[in-house]
């Protein structure tokens, strides 16, 4: 009700004087209009009587929702807040896209008053900083939108602009990263390494910059996701250089192996998110790292269900314990109902399969049939004692080190066997599984030479790594990594397929190993790994036929 419904000074706002009742009260006019003003702001509430409604008050529940939407996101609880949306499996994918895209860690995000709209959307304006690593803070303002559901549940209506107003199908952001003034940086052969003759390297070299001192500048830019044309600068960050232009800083990059990379990727990526890294089996010294399109390394930051090249893991684990051999019966049926029904690539099936064919079929039944051989914790202890996955790495560039944590209940261990569930990987991490299976040791992978290692590993068992690269070398010759068969070197692989969301298509991958190299490639929306990452990997070992120097 307004403050104006009532007379214009109360009693205590009148002097003060002695008053003497000389008669009955009686109602003047002014008072028959507040009672009247009383009664209309009854109907008023009510949304009764001739009166029109003023704005409507947010249902509670609604501004609960988009505050505790908020508070997930900016504490990294990305599943939490995908499930408050109409559309959780999409949030989840573009909010942990978008802020590990654009190097953005802990954000601030602070919600505003909330309105309501004709059609009872519920609108939550708040204001985001988003702290962009090691350049500055940017900030913006959004509006998440909150429809009521079915069951009587708010949820924040799914959008991209739910992010940001200006993303969209057709506009994307790209984190545009720069080394200091002149900071020079160099190939293992102390050859210039530069963005414009490798565009892949461009966030690496600033990065390998950053961490020797050259101090970065920066910009976020809002570009076209077909062409990749810049439209717009929406945030410009700059530090003044505190590098010497004439102290240049070595890598472990050959540019024979990045030049043939970032070849392969723009022949074969279809223009699809892709990214590709090479290292060296003996040392772990990266000798390419590659994304297309260039602007987020998610080769080394990125953060991917491994799928299928997962259960070069999952088959250690097994072997380790004498838990199944390769010529062990172990049925591949098209379905496997753990909770939920998992089924095999193409609901393929294999009866009668041997453990090997299961390998180089990549049946995702048979390995989830053996879940009760390992203990719920074993898969990931096996990850981190062996491959030193979920360990911290120091590569001489920020890095996501993989994780793999327990299951949580049954269909969660089922789905961690198959490289699935919450387990958490990236080329990086996955050409360094590959690099162990076919040595027994891990090395921590490097792009700079001198970085600290703090990792503590066991070296595999001498057969099962013979088992492993007997494995994965009938994988090329008579299994899903066909593609690379042909190819010299005796080279051996693992493809894998992984499910992003139910309704958006699988993201494909491939490990192959040949002498002293070992490659890990993904390609988003590939569907298959063998039919999208096989033919970049092919690309890659046919245009460098040797080993590195």
């Amino acid at each position: 009700m307004s403050t104006n419904e009532g007379p214009s000074r109360t009693e205590a706002e009148r002097p003060a004087r002695k008053r003497r009742r000389t008669g009955p009260v009686i109602r003047t006019a002014g008072a028959a209009a507040l009672a009247l003003a009383v009664v209309a702001g009854g109907a008023y509430a009510a949304e009764l009587g001739p009166f029109a409604p003023g704005p409507p008050v947010p249902d509670p529940d609604a501004t609960a929702q988009a505050r505790a939407f908020l508070v997930d996101w900016a504490e990294g609880r990305l599943p939490n807040a995908g499930e408050r949306t109409t559309s959780p499996g999409k949030a989840q994918e573009v909010l942990r896209n978008f802020t590990a895209g654009l190097g953005i860690d802990k954000p601030t995000l602070t919600a505003h008053s909330a309105t309501v709209a004709e059609d009872g959307t519920v609108s939550v304006p708040f204001t985001a900083a988003m702290p962009v690593a090691d350049l500055g803070t940017w900030t913006y303002d959004a509006t998440l939108p909150l429809r009521k559901q079915e069951d009587g549940s708010w949820k924040v209506a799914w959008a991209l602009s739910v992010v940001h107003p200006h993303l969209s199908d057709t506009e994307k952001f790209r984190l545009d990263r720069e080394g200091g003034d002149g900071a020079k940086v160099t190939d293992r052969a102390g050859r210039a390494l530069s963005k414009d003759t490798y565009p892949s390297l461009g966030p690496v070299l600033s990065q390998v910059a950053r961490a020797a001192g050259a101090d970065p500048r920066g910009a976020i830019q809002r570009v076209d996701r077909a062409t990749g044309q810049v439209k717009d600068t929406e945030a410009t960050f700059g530090k003044k250089p505190a590098r010497s232009a004439d102290q240049p800083i070595g890598t472990t990059i050959d540019s024979t192996w990045q030049a043939a990379a970032e070849k392969a990727l723009a022949a074969k990526a279809d223009g699809k998110n892709a990214a590709l890294v090479a290292l060296r089996v003996d040392n772990g010294e990266i000798l390419a790292v590659a994304n297309s399109p260039s602007g987020f390394n998610r080769a080394v930051s990125g953060t991917y269900a491994p799928g299928s090249t997962w259960k070069i893991v999952t088959t250690s684990a097994l072997m380790l314990k004498d838990a199944v051999k390769p010529d062990d019966i172990v049925d591949c049926p098209k379905y496997l109902t753990v909770g939920k029904q998992f089924h095999n690539v193409e609901t393929s099936e294999h009866r009668n399969a041997t453990f090997l064919k299961d390998f180089t079929e990549s049946c995702n039944t048979a390995f989830i049939s053996l879940r009760d051989k390992l203990g719920d914790r074993e898969l990931g202890d096996v990850a981190k004692k062996y491959f030193g996955v979920g360990q911290q790495w120091h590569t001489g560039i920020p890095s996501f080190d993989g994780s793999v944590p327990a299951p949580r209940d049954e269909t969660e261990k089922a789905a961690s066997m198959i490289g699935q569930g919450r387990v958490l990987a990236n080329p990086l991490i996955m050409a360094s599984v590959t690099a162990t299976a076919a040595s027994g040791t891990f090395h921590q992978p490097t792009i700079t030479r001198g970085n600290k290692d703090t990792t503590t590993t066991s070296k595999l068992p001498q057969n099962v790594v013979d088992r492993l690269k007997e494995m994965m070398r009938a994988t090329v010759t008579d299994g899903t990594a066909k593609v690379l068969d042909g190819l010299p070197g005796g080279v051996g692989a693992k493809t894998g397929t992984a499910e992003v969301t139910e309704d958006a298509p699988n993201n494909g991958w491939i490990v192959a190993q040949r002498g002293n190299v070992a490659i890990a490639c993904v390609v988003e929306q590939g569907k298959t790994g063998g039919a999208s990452a096989g033919p970049i990997v092919r690309s890659l070992l046919s245009d460098v036929p040797g080993d590195p120097s």
